[in-house]
Protein backbone atom coordinates (compact mmCIF):
# COMPACT_ATOMS: atom_id res chain seq x y z
CA UNK A 1 0.00 0.00 0.00
CA UNK A 2 1.52 3.44 -1.33
CA UNK A 3 1.96 6.12 1.90
CA UNK A 4 0.18 9.24 1.64
CA UNK A 5 1.82 11.98 0.09
CA UNK A 6 2.65 15.75 1.26
CA UNK A 7 0.10 18.58 0.28
CA UNK A 8 1.25 20.38 -2.66
CA UNK A 9 0.98 23.74 -1.32
CA UNK A 10 3.81 25.78 -2.08
CA UNK A 11 4.27 28.66 -4.98
CA UNK A 12 7.36 29.95 -6.52
CA UNK A 13 7.53 33.23 -4.62
CA UNK A 14 7.42 30.70 -0.85
CA UNK A 15 9.88 28.32 -2.05
CA UNK A 16 12.31 31.71 -3.19
CA UNK A 17 11.54 33.07 0.61
CA UNK A 18 11.65 29.41 2.19
CA UNK A 19 15.13 29.31 0.14
CA UNK A 20 16.64 32.66 0.30
CA UNK A 21 15.99 33.56 3.77
CA UNK A 22 16.61 29.53 5.26
CA UNK A 23 20.14 30.35 4.12
CA UNK A 24 20.35 33.95 5.14
CA UNK A 25 21.43 33.50 9.02
CA UNK A 26 21.85 36.01 12.04
CA UNK A 27 24.93 36.32 13.65
CA UNK A 28 26.53 37.37 10.50
CA UNK A 29 25.57 41.27 10.09
CA UNK A 30 27.15 41.89 13.77
CA UNK A 31 30.31 39.94 14.24
CA UNK A 32 31.75 41.44 10.55
CA UNK A 33 33.46 43.63 12.47
CA UNK A 34 35.71 41.07 13.73
CA UNK A 35 35.94 39.55 10.16
CA UNK A 36 37.03 43.15 8.89
CA UNK A 37 39.58 43.37 11.43
CA UNK A 38 40.48 39.92 10.31
CA UNK A 39 40.51 39.50 6.51
CA UNK A 40 39.96 43.22 5.76
CA UNK A 41 36.75 43.90 3.96
CA UNK A 42 37.70 43.03 1.15
CA UNK A 43 38.60 39.60 2.22
CA UNK A 44 35.08 38.91 3.94
CA UNK A 45 33.34 39.97 1.14
CA UNK A 46 34.93 38.80 -2.18
CA UNK A 47 36.03 35.84 -0.25
CA UNK A 48 32.09 35.19 0.87
CA UNK A 49 31.39 36.03 -3.06
CA UNK A 50 33.83 33.08 -3.73
CA UNK A 51 32.47 30.86 -1.58
CA UNK A 52 28.92 31.80 -2.68
CA UNK A 53 30.10 30.78 -6.11
CA UNK A 54 31.37 27.37 -5.65
CA UNK A 55 28.48 26.76 -3.58
CA UNK A 56 26.37 27.71 -6.44
CA UNK A 57 28.63 24.62 -8.25
CA UNK A 58 27.49 22.13 -5.70
CA UNK A 59 23.85 23.85 -6.36
CA UNK A 60 23.63 22.60 -10.20
CA UNK A 61 23.79 18.67 -8.95
CA UNK A 62 21.27 19.96 -6.59
CA UNK A 63 19.07 21.53 -9.75
CA UNK A 64 19.66 18.79 -11.85
CA UNK A 65 18.85 15.85 -9.47
CA UNK A 66 15.89 17.56 -7.90
CA UNK A 67 14.04 18.13 -11.59
CA UNK A 68 14.84 14.19 -11.48
CA UNK A 69 12.95 13.11 -8.04
CA UNK A 70 11.07 16.11 -6.46
CA UNK A 71 10.73 14.36 -3.61
CA UNK A 72 10.77 15.50 -0.01
CA UNK A 73 13.89 14.49 1.64
CA UNK A 74 16.12 15.93 -1.08
CA UNK A 75 19.72 14.57 -0.77
CA UNK A 76 18.13 11.20 0.99
CA UNK A 77 16.30 10.97 -1.99
CA UNK A 78 19.47 11.44 -4.51
CA UNK A 79 21.42 9.02 -2.28
CA UNK A 80 19.12 5.93 -1.69
CA UNK A 81 18.14 5.78 -5.36
CA UNK A 82 21.38 5.94 -7.19
CA UNK A 83 23.84 5.25 -4.62
CA UNK A 84 21.85 3.01 -2.38
CA UNK A 85 20.66 2.52 0.83
CA UNK A 86 23.20 3.24 3.06
CA UNK A 87 24.31 6.88 1.67
CA UNK A 88 20.36 7.50 1.58
CA UNK A 89 20.89 6.97 5.34
CA UNK A 90 24.02 8.44 5.91
CA UNK A 91 22.73 11.61 3.63
CA UNK A 92 20.09 11.85 5.49
CA UNK A 93 21.95 11.57 9.03
CA UNK A 94 24.12 14.07 8.37
CA UNK A 95 21.43 16.51 7.83
CA UNK A 96 19.67 15.84 10.66
CA UNK A 97 22.91 15.80 12.87
CA UNK A 98 23.64 19.85 10.60
CA UNK A 99 19.86 20.88 10.60
CA UNK A 100 19.08 20.30 15.04
CA UNK A 101 22.57 21.92 15.84
CA UNK A 102 21.29 24.69 14.02
CA UNK A 103 17.84 24.49 15.36
CA UNK A 104 18.96 24.24 19.23
CA UNK A 105 22.12 27.02 18.39
CA UNK A 106 18.90 29.05 17.25
CA UNK A 107 16.76 27.69 20.10
CA UNK A 108 19.28 30.23 23.08
CA UNK A 109 20.63 32.25 19.84
CA UNK A 110 17.31 33.65 20.05
CA UNK A 111 17.23 35.23 24.13
CA UNK A 112 20.50 35.88 23.57
CA UNK A 113 19.80 38.62 20.70
CA UNK A 114 16.86 39.85 22.88
CA UNK A 115 19.01 40.79 25.76
CA UNK A 116 20.16 43.77 23.32
CA UNK A 117 17.36 45.33 24.16
CA UNK A 118 16.10 43.30 27.21
CA UNK A 119 18.89 43.22 29.77
CA UNK A 120 16.34 41.06 31.65
CA UNK A 121 17.05 38.16 29.67
CA UNK A 122 20.17 37.15 31.53
CA UNK A 123 17.98 37.56 34.89
CA UNK A 124 17.61 34.14 36.85
CA UNK A 125 20.11 32.20 36.27
CA UNK A 126 20.02 28.80 36.37
CA UNK A 127 22.94 26.94 36.05
CA UNK A 128 26.39 26.79 33.60
CA UNK A 129 27.75 24.60 30.93
CA UNK A 130 30.98 24.94 29.21
CA UNK A 131 31.22 28.41 30.82
CA UNK A 132 28.00 29.61 29.47
CA UNK A 133 25.85 30.62 31.97
CA UNK A 134 21.98 29.52 31.11
CA UNK A 135 19.18 31.91 32.40
CA UNK A 136 15.43 31.41 32.82
CA UNK A 137 14.08 33.74 30.48
CA UNK A 138 16.77 32.54 27.30
CA UNK A 139 15.02 29.34 27.93
CA UNK A 140 11.77 30.49 27.88
CA UNK A 141 12.24 32.61 24.62
CA UNK A 142 13.66 30.02 23.24
CA UNK A 143 11.02 27.45 24.33
CA UNK A 144 8.01 29.72 23.25
CA UNK A 145 9.75 29.98 19.87
CA UNK A 146 10.31 26.31 19.14
CA UNK A 147 6.45 26.02 20.14
CA UNK A 148 5.48 28.35 17.82
CA UNK A 149 7.35 27.24 15.12
CA UNK A 150 6.25 23.78 15.56
CA UNK A 151 2.38 25.05 15.65
CA UNK A 152 2.97 26.95 12.35
CA UNK A 153 3.88 23.48 10.55
CA UNK A 154 1.62 21.43 12.44
CA UNK A 155 -1.32 23.51 10.47
CA UNK A 156 0.66 23.14 7.05
CA UNK A 157 3.51 24.31 5.42
CA UNK A 158 1.09 26.46 3.26
CA UNK A 159 0.90 29.12 6.47
CA UNK A 160 5.14 28.75 7.79
CA UNK A 161 5.20 29.50 3.73
CA UNK A 162 2.83 32.58 4.14
CA UNK A 163 5.01 33.99 7.07
CA UNK A 164 7.95 32.94 5.92
CA UNK A 165 7.73 35.19 2.78
CA UNK A 166 6.10 37.91 4.96
CA UNK A 167 9.49 37.97 7.22
CA UNK A 168 11.79 37.23 3.50
CA UNK A 169 9.61 40.26 2.18
CA UNK A 170 10.57 42.61 5.32
CA UNK A 171 14.10 41.52 5.45
CA UNK A 172 15.03 41.87 1.66
CA UNK A 173 13.47 45.83 2.15
CA UNK A 174 15.68 46.59 4.79
CA UNK A 175 18.51 44.84 3.40
CA UNK A 176 17.97 47.27 0.19
CA UNK A 177 17.38 50.52 2.47
CA UNK A 178 20.87 49.50 3.41
CA UNK A 179 22.42 49.33 0.85
CA UNK A 180 20.93 52.27 -0.56
CA UNK A 181 21.75 54.61 1.96
CA UNK A 182 25.40 52.72 2.35
CA UNK A 183 25.76 53.38 -0.74
CA UNK A 184 24.17 56.94 -1.54
CA UNK A 185 25.11 58.43 1.26
CA UNK A 186 28.87 56.67 2.28
CA UNK A 187 32.01 56.59 -0.07
CA UNK A 188 34.01 54.47 -2.24
CA UNK A 189 36.91 55.74 -0.41
CA UNK A 190 36.05 54.27 2.77
CA UNK A 191 36.21 50.89 1.34
CA UNK A 192 38.96 51.27 -0.54
CA UNK A 193 41.67 49.96 -0.53
CA UNK A 194 39.78 47.25 1.18
CA UNK A 195 42.91 45.41 2.67
CA UNK A 196 45.39 46.98 5.18
CA UNK A 197 49.10 47.28 4.27
CA UNK A 198 50.34 44.16 6.54
CA UNK A 199 47.69 42.04 4.64
CA UNK A 200 47.83 39.59 0.92
CA UNK A 201 44.59 40.56 -0.63
CA UNK A 202 44.79 36.66 -2.54
CA UNK A 203 45.74 34.90 0.82
CA UNK A 204 42.78 37.03 2.62
CA UNK A 205 39.97 36.60 0.31
CA UNK A 206 41.10 32.81 -0.17
CA UNK A 207 40.79 32.31 3.40
CA UNK A 208 37.43 33.33 3.73
CA UNK A 209 36.35 30.87 1.30
CA UNK A 210 35.78 27.88 3.73
CA UNK A 211 33.94 30.06 5.90
CA UNK A 212 31.79 31.89 2.96
CA UNK A 213 30.82 28.18 2.12
CA UNK A 214 29.40 27.86 5.08
CA UNK A 215 27.42 30.46 4.97
CA UNK A 216 25.29 29.15 2.58
CA UNK A 217 24.76 26.28 4.57
CA UNK A 218 21.02 25.01 4.28
CA UNK A 219 20.26 26.07 0.45
CA UNK A 220 19.15 22.26 -0.26
CA UNK A 221 15.90 23.61 1.50
CA UNK A 222 13.67 23.59 -1.75
CA UNK A 223 15.08 19.83 -2.88
CA UNK A 224 13.85 19.03 0.55
CA UNK A 225 10.41 20.67 0.04
CA UNK A 226 10.11 19.44 -3.67
CA UNK A 227 7.34 17.61 -2.94
CA UNK A 228 5.26 20.19 -1.83
CA UNK A 229 5.56 22.63 -4.28
CA UNK A 230 3.15 23.84 -6.89
CA UNK A 231 5.71 23.63 -9.66
CA UNK A 232 7.16 21.57 -12.70
CA UNK A 233 10.06 19.63 -11.51
CA UNK A 234 12.48 21.92 -13.55
CA UNK A 235 11.55 24.86 -12.03
CA UNK A 236 12.39 23.34 -8.80
CA UNK A 237 15.30 22.33 -9.68
CA UNK A 238 16.09 25.87 -11.06
CA UNK A 239 15.34 27.53 -7.85
CA UNK A 240 17.74 25.62 -6.04
CA UNK A 241 20.85 27.37 -7.76
CA UNK A 242 18.88 30.70 -7.74
CA UNK A 243 18.81 30.72 -3.88
CA UNK A 244 22.37 30.55 -3.47
CA UNK A 245 22.77 33.92 -6.18
CA UNK A 246 19.80 35.38 -4.15
CA UNK A 247 21.27 34.48 -0.76
CA UNK A 248 25.27 35.00 -1.91
CA UNK A 249 24.18 38.72 -3.39
CA UNK A 250 22.21 39.97 -0.64
CA UNK A 251 25.56 38.99 2.13
CA UNK A 252 27.99 40.65 -0.06
CA UNK A 253 25.54 43.87 -0.74
CA UNK A 254 24.51 44.74 2.89
CA UNK A 255 28.59 43.72 4.17
CA UNK A 256 29.47 46.48 1.48
CA UNK A 257 26.77 48.48 2.53
CA UNK A 258 28.50 48.95 5.88
CA UNK A 259 32.25 49.11 5.00
CA UNK A 260 31.12 52.17 2.39
CA UNK A 261 28.92 54.56 4.87
CA UNK A 262 32.12 54.20 7.47
CA UNK A 263 35.30 53.83 6.70
CA UNK A 264 35.98 49.61 7.44
CA UNK A 265 38.55 50.00 9.04
CA UNK A 266 36.55 51.72 12.21
CA UNK A 267 33.76 49.34 11.37
CA UNK A 268 36.32 46.63 12.12
CA UNK A 269 37.03 47.98 15.84
CA UNK A 270 32.98 48.07 16.54
CA UNK A 271 31.40 45.49 18.86
CA UNK A 272 27.86 44.61 17.31
CA UNK A 273 29.75 45.36 13.09
CA UNK A 274 26.68 46.73 10.47
CA UNK A 275 24.65 47.90 13.49
CA UNK A 276 27.11 49.77 14.95
CA UNK A 277 28.23 51.29 11.87
CA UNK A 278 25.16 52.88 11.29
CA UNK A 279 24.16 54.15 14.16
CA UNK A 280 27.32 55.56 14.34
CA UNK A 281 26.99 57.45 10.73
CA UNK A 282 24.37 59.13 11.94
CA UNK A 283 21.28 56.69 11.07
CA UNK A 284 20.00 54.97 13.84
CA UNK A 285 16.82 54.21 12.64
CA UNK A 286 18.90 51.94 9.93
CA UNK A 287 20.89 50.90 12.91
CA UNK A 288 18.05 49.22 14.55
CA UNK A 289 16.90 47.43 10.94
CA UNK A 290 20.25 45.77 11.15
CA UNK A 291 19.80 45.27 14.31
CA UNK A 292 15.95 43.80 13.09
CA UNK A 293 18.24 41.73 10.10
CA UNK A 294 19.79 39.43 12.88
CA UNK A 295 16.20 38.30 14.43
CA UNK A 296 14.38 38.14 10.76
CA UNK A 297 17.70 36.37 10.02
CA UNK A 298 17.55 33.89 12.98
CA UNK A 299 13.30 33.63 12.84
CA UNK A 300 13.16 32.55 9.16
CA UNK A 301 16.38 30.14 9.18
CA UNK A 302 14.56 28.45 12.37
CA UNK A 303 11.43 28.45 10.34
CA UNK A 304 12.99 27.20 7.45
CA UNK A 305 15.40 24.30 9.51
CA UNK A 306 12.60 22.65 11.51
CA UNK A 307 10.53 22.69 8.03
CA UNK A 308 12.74 20.87 6.48
CA UNK A 309 14.71 18.63 9.13
CA UNK A 310 10.86 17.01 9.53
CA UNK A 311 10.96 15.89 5.55
CA UNK A 312 14.18 14.29 6.01
CA UNK A 313 13.26 12.44 8.82
CA UNK A 314 10.02 11.30 6.78
CA UNK A 315 11.78 10.28 3.86
CA UNK A 316 14.25 8.05 5.95
CA UNK A 317 11.42 6.58 8.10
CA UNK A 318 9.14 6.00 4.69
CA UNK A 319 12.55 3.58 3.99
CA UNK A 320 12.56 1.82 7.57
CA UNK A 321 16.05 3.78 7.98
CA UNK A 322 13.84 5.34 10.97
CA UNK A 323 10.89 3.76 12.56
CA UNK A 324 8.61 3.99 10.26
CA UNK A 325 5.83 5.54 12.54
CA UNK A 326 7.58 8.80 12.07
CA UNK A 327 6.20 9.32 8.48
CA UNK A 328 2.96 9.41 9.67
CA UNK A 329 0.51 11.91 8.38
CA UNK A 330 -2.29 13.60 9.88
CA UNK A 331 -5.34 12.68 7.83
CA UNK A 332 -6.79 16.71 7.54
CA UNK A 333 -3.49 18.55 7.37
CA UNK A 334 -1.46 16.41 5.68
CA UNK A 335 2.01 17.49 7.57
CA UNK A 336 4.29 15.14 9.71
CA UNK A 337 3.23 15.43 12.89
CA UNK A 338 5.43 12.61 14.27
CA UNK A 339 8.36 14.18 13.06
CA UNK A 340 7.39 17.24 13.88
CA UNK A 341 7.36 16.26 17.26
CA UNK A 342 10.78 14.13 17.00
CA UNK A 343 12.33 17.65 16.04
CA UNK A 344 11.24 19.66 18.56
CA UNK A 345 12.22 17.39 21.28
CA UNK A 346 15.66 17.19 19.73
CA UNK A 347 15.68 21.01 19.50
CA UNK A 348 14.28 21.42 23.03
CA UNK A 349 16.68 18.93 24.58
CA UNK A 350 19.57 20.16 22.74
CA UNK A 351 18.55 23.83 23.02
CA UNK A 352 18.55 23.71 26.92
CA UNK A 353 22.47 23.06 26.95
CA UNK A 354 23.10 26.72 26.72
CA UNK A 355 24.80 28.30 23.57
CA UNK A 356 28.67 27.53 24.30
CA UNK A 357 27.75 23.49 24.66
CA UNK A 358 25.74 23.82 21.30
CA UNK A 359 28.20 25.84 19.17
CA UNK A 360 30.25 22.48 19.74
CA UNK A 361 27.80 20.83 17.67
CA UNK A 362 27.36 23.51 15.44
CA UNK A 363 30.51 23.54 14.80
CA UNK A 364 30.44 19.59 13.99
CA UNK A 365 27.42 20.58 11.38
CA UNK A 366 30.19 22.16 8.91
CA UNK A 367 31.59 18.74 8.22
CA UNK A 368 27.95 17.15 8.17
CA UNK A 369 26.96 19.38 5.28
CA UNK A 370 29.94 19.40 3.36
CA UNK A 371 30.16 15.51 3.34
CA UNK A 372 26.50 15.95 1.98
CA UNK A 373 27.05 18.22 -1.04
CA UNK A 374 29.61 15.34 -1.90
CA UNK A 375 27.60 13.24 -1.90
CA UNK A 376 25.16 14.79 -3.50
CA UNK A 377 27.57 15.41 -6.99
CA UNK A 378 28.64 11.88 -6.47
CA UNK A 379 25.36 10.72 -7.07
CA UNK A 380 25.30 13.42 -10.23
CA UNK A 381 28.08 11.92 -11.70
CA UNK A 382 26.39 8.38 -11.14
CA UNK A 383 23.17 9.12 -12.52
CA UNK A 384 25.49 8.65 -15.79
CA UNK A 385 26.34 4.93 -15.32
CA UNK A 386 23.29 4.10 -13.33
CA UNK A 387 20.08 5.41 -15.10
CA UNK A 388 21.42 6.78 -18.45
CA UNK A 389 18.58 7.29 -19.96
CA UNK A 390 17.33 9.89 -16.99
CA UNK A 391 21.04 11.50 -17.36
CA UNK A 392 20.18 11.91 -21.35
CA UNK A 393 16.93 14.42 -20.06
CA UNK A 394 19.68 17.04 -18.15
CA UNK A 395 20.54 20.26 -19.72
CA UNK A 396 23.47 20.81 -17.71
CA UNK A 397 26.22 21.47 -19.83
CA UNK A 398 29.31 22.53 -17.51
CA UNK A 399 29.81 19.25 -15.43
CA UNK A 400 32.62 20.01 -13.93
CA UNK A 401 31.75 22.64 -12.08
CA UNK A 402 29.89 21.11 -9.21
CA UNK A 403 32.97 18.75 -9.11
CA UNK A 404 34.99 21.86 -8.06
CA UNK A 405 32.64 22.87 -5.76
CA UNK A 406 32.54 19.45 -3.82
CA UNK A 407 36.27 20.42 -3.79
CA UNK A 408 35.81 23.28 -1.79
CA UNK A 409 33.54 21.60 0.52
CA UNK A 410 36.10 18.54 1.08
CA UNK A 411 38.74 21.59 1.72
CA UNK A 412 36.50 22.61 4.43
CA UNK A 413 36.35 19.17 5.98
CA UNK A 414 40.29 18.90 5.88
CA UNK A 415 40.36 22.00 7.52
CA UNK A 416 37.93 21.37 10.01
CA UNK A 417 39.14 18.05 10.53
CA UNK A 418 42.75 19.28 10.66
CA UNK A 419 43.58 20.58 14.40
CA UNK A 420 45.82 24.18 14.17
CA UNK A 421 43.61 25.61 11.11
CA UNK A 422 41.61 28.71 11.49
CA UNK A 423 38.18 27.04 11.36
CA UNK A 424 39.92 23.82 13.32
CA UNK A 425 37.14 21.65 15.49
CA UNK A 426 37.39 22.79 19.36
CA UNK A 427 39.57 19.81 21.05
CA UNK A 428 38.51 17.02 22.72
CA UNK A 429 34.79 18.32 22.96
CA UNK A 430 33.97 18.73 18.91
CA UNK A 431 35.56 15.39 18.40
CA UNK A 432 34.09 13.45 20.72
CA UNK A 433 30.46 14.69 19.28
CA UNK A 434 32.05 13.93 15.57
CA UNK A 435 32.96 10.38 16.66
CA UNK A 436 29.72 9.74 18.58
CA UNK A 437 27.47 11.26 16.10
CA UNK A 438 29.13 8.65 13.46
CA UNK A 439 28.81 5.61 15.99
CA UNK A 440 25.55 6.65 16.69
CA UNK A 441 24.65 6.61 13.14
CA UNK A 442 25.83 3.16 12.44
CA UNK A 443 24.04 1.66 15.11
CA UNK A 444 20.87 3.13 14.31
CA UNK A 445 21.94 1.66 10.24
CA UNK A 446 22.48 -1.79 11.35
CA UNK A 447 19.10 -2.08 13.45
CA UNK A 448 17.11 -0.69 11.23
CA UNK A 449 14.79 -2.57 9.54
CA UNK A 450 14.75 -4.30 5.89
CA UNK A 451 12.11 -3.18 3.56
CA UNK A 452 11.73 -4.67 -0.17
CA UNK A 453 14.00 -2.87 -2.54
CA UNK A 454 10.87 -2.01 -5.26
CA UNK A 455 8.90 -1.13 -2.33
CA UNK A 456 10.69 1.01 -0.50
CA UNK A 457 11.25 2.90 -4.18
CA UNK A 458 7.84 3.16 -4.14
CA UNK A 459 7.38 4.87 -1.20
CA UNK A 460 10.42 7.03 -1.45
CA UNK A 461 9.91 8.38 -4.78
CA UNK A 462 6.14 7.78 -4.96
CA UNK A 463 4.57 7.92 -8.47
CA UNK A 464 8.42 9.64 -9.43
CA UNK A 465 9.43 5.46 -9.12
CA UNK A 466 8.59 4.51 -12.63
CA UNK A 467 11.01 6.93 -14.32
CA UNK A 468 13.53 4.55 -13.19
CA UNK A 469 12.59 1.93 -15.29
CA UNK A 470 14.01 1.83 -18.98
CA UNK A 471 13.39 -0.30 -22.04
CA UNK A 472 17.36 0.23 -22.90
CA UNK A 473 19.55 -2.68 -22.08
CA UNK A 474 22.21 -0.98 -20.42
CA UNK A 475 19.77 0.83 -18.09
CA UNK A 476 19.77 -0.19 -14.42
CA UNK A 477 16.21 -0.96 -13.26
CA UNK A 478 15.10 -0.19 -10.13
CA UNK A 479 15.88 -3.43 -8.69
CA UNK A 480 19.12 -2.63 -9.07
CA UNK A 481 19.15 -0.38 -6.26
CA UNK A 482 22.09 -2.32 -4.01
CA UNK A 483 21.59 -2.66 -0.60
Amino acid sequence: MAQPQLQKSLGVFSLIALGVSGVIGSSWIYTNGTFFDTYGAGGMIFGLALGSLLAAFVALSYAELTSLFPRAGGEVVFGYTILGRRWGFIAGWLLIGAYVSSLAFYFTAFGILLDMVMPAMHAMPLYSIAGQEVSLPVLAAGLILSLFFFGLNYFGVALGGQIQTIMFVVLIFIGLCLAVVGFTQGSFDNFWPAFREDQNPTMSILRFVVPGMTYMAGFGLIATLAEEAKLPAKKIGGLVVATVLLAGSFYCIVLASSAFILPWEDVAQMEQGTITAFQEAGYPLLGWGAFAIAILGLLTSFLGLFMVTSRIVVALARVNLLPRGLSHLHKKRGTPVNALLFVLAITIGLGWLGKAAVVWFLDTGGIYLGLVWIIVVVAQMRLRSKFPHLAARSKLHFRALPIIGALGAGLVIILAVFPGTTISLVWPAEYIILALWFVLGFILYKTSGNLEEDQALSDLLGEYADTLESTSPESASATEVKK
